[in-house]
C-alpha cells in the first residue's frame, strides 16, 4: 500500500461566482479595486417589449402650460371623417379594420381627442374617399 498523507487536501477546482454574484455591485468594486478590466452597460428597455420609443412624457406635457401642450385633432376634421365613414356604410370598427388600426383609433380621431398622425390620416382619407377638410389640416400639420 501507498503511503498516505491524511492532512493534506487536493482541490481540483475551485467554483467561481455565479451569474447574480458576479454582477452585484460589491462584486465589480471588488475587481475594480483589484486591478482587473470591468465592463458595465445599462442596456435601455431590456426585457420589454417597447417598439416605439416615446421622446416626451405624454401625461406630463398634457398637464403643462399651453406652451407645452400637444396639438389635436380639430372637431371640424373629426366631423368629415365621420361623415365620410358614414357616407361609405362604415362603422367605426370596419373603418378601423379596413386601415389596420384599432377602433378606438378612429374614437379618438372623430371626438377630437387624437394627436394627429399624418400616416393615419393619409389612411382614412384613402378609405373613405377625397376629403378636403382631411387634406387641408395635413397639409397644415406638416407645415
Amino acid at each position: 500500500m501507498a503511503e498516505s498523507d491524511w492532512d493534506t487536501v487536493t482541490v481540483l477546482r475551485k467554483k467561481g461566482p455565479t451569474a447574480a454574484q458576479a454582477k452585484s455591485k460589491q462584486a465589480i468594486l471588488a475587481a475594480q479595486r483589484r486591478g482587473e478590466d470591468v465592463e458595465t452597460s445599462k442596456k435601455w428597455a431590456a426585457g420589454q417589449n417597447k417598439q416605439h420609443s416615446i421622446t416626451k412624457n405624454t401625461a406630463k406635457l398634457d398637464r403643462e402650460t399651453e406652451e407645452l401642450h400637444h396639438d389635436r385633432v380639430t372637431l371640424e376634421v373629426g366631423k368629415v371623417i365621420q361623415q365620410g365613414r358614414q357616407g361609405k356604410g362604415l362603422t367605426q370598427k370596419d373603418l378601423a379594420t379596413k386601415i389596420n388600426e384599432k377602433p378606438q383609433v378612429i374614437a379618438d380621431y372623430e371626438s377630437g381627442r387624437a394627436i394627429p398622425n399624418n400616416q393615419v390620416l393619409g389612411k382614412i382619407e384613402r378609405a373613405i374617399g377625397e376629403c378636403p377638410a382631411i387634406l387641408q389640416w395635413v397639409s397644415a400639420a406638416t407645415a
